[in-house]
Order: structure tokens, then C-alpha cells, then sequence
């Protein structure tokens, strides 16, 4: 096992991220975009740890980090509304920004 594994392992959690990120977005604005976004960031964690499975393999451990960074790429292809405006991004922070509600 080497440090890549821990390099996928990284990755994988950045994709759950960004799939709970796009699942709370969805549920306080309701927005359909997201909606999708979090239906797929479903199946794209999926892919991430499959990849992070495949990378404690030594010999694929170069294959697991390519489908971790697929899954990375198709998350970023899904289309998603622009929520944010003008705001800052410490009005964001605190809570300032307007939002749509549901």
C-alpha cells in the first residue's frame, strides 16, 4: 500500500462532498438542477470508492485514481442553477446571503 491510496482516499471524500453539498443545496431550495446533481452524486461516490477499492490493488493503483477523477469530472458536467449572486463569500459564510426558499 502506498501514499496513493491515501491520495484516493482523499479523492473519494471530495466526491461525497460535493454530493452532500448538492443534497442540502436541493433541499433548502428545492431547485430540480440539484435535485439531479444529487441523484447522480449518488452513483458518482459510488464510482469514487470503487476506486479507492481498486487502488489498494498496487498494480491498479493508477487505474483506481482514473476513476476516481472520472467520477470527479462527470460530477462537474451535471447542470446545476446559480444560486449565488453578487454576495461575498463571507456574507455566505455567515449566513447573510438571500436565498430561495422552498
Amino acid at each position: 500500500m502506498s501514499y496513493l491510496v491515501y491520495v484516493a482516499w482523499f479523492g473519494a471524500a471530495a466526491v461525497a462532498l460535493l454530493w452532500l453539498r448538492d443534497a442540502r443545496i436541493f433541499w433548502r431550495t428545492g431547485l430540480p438542477g440539484y435535485r439531479t446533481a444529487a441523484y447522480r452524486g449518488v452513483v458518482f461516490t459510488a464510482l469514487a470508492l470503487a476506486g479507492v477499492g481498486v487502488s489498494y490493488v498496487e498494480s491498479l493503483e493508477i487505474g483506481g485514481l482514473g476513476l476516481i477523477l472520472i467520477a470527479l469530472y462527470l460530477q462537474g458536467r451535471v447542470a446545476r442553477e446559480r444560486i449565488w449572486t453578487a454576495e461575498s463569500t463571507l456574507d455566505r459564510a455567515t449566513g447573510r446571503a438571500p436565498r430561495k426558499q422552498r
